[in-house]
């Protein structure tokens, strides 16, 4: 099943999730634009948090993240073993599918309950 497969880690999923979601952000409009790329941003916290955590100068990091995934390197991410951005597929360095669908779809959630509640979305 679809639940058994594997995605390279190092925060790669988020950084392309975010520039999908950016991309997707440009063809709306009003509300709904302002709020899909406001969520694609709380993406880049992942590729954030794990070059903070591991020491490294975060900013510099996801800028640099961001600029390999949009030249076509979808699977660099960070390495925290040597402190850069590297190939995923080269390190070796997997999470499980389910993992992140399950952050994705938590996320999303949340968020849609936040606008529901704040009286931005309107419910359906």
């Amino acid at each position: 099943t679809g639940y058994q497969r594997r995605v390279h880690g190092g925060a790669a999923p988020e950084v392309e999730l975010c520039l999908g979601l950016e991309q997707y952000a440009r063809e709306l409009q009003g509300y709904a634009s302002l709020c899909v790329r406001e969520y694609a941003d709380a993406f880049e916290i992942v590729p954030y948090t794990l070059a903070e955590n591991a020491g490294l100068r975060p900013m510099s990091i996801v800028t640099e993240l961001r600029n390999k995934h949009k030249s076509g390197e979808v699977h660099f991410g960070v390495n925290v073993r040597k402190g850069v951005v590297s190939d995923m597929r080269e390190e070796n360095v997997v999470q499980p599918l389910l993992v992140t669908l399950s952050a994705v779809k938590l996320a999303t959630e949340t968020v849609t309950t936040i606008l529901k509640i704040d009286d931005i979305l309107g419910c359906r």
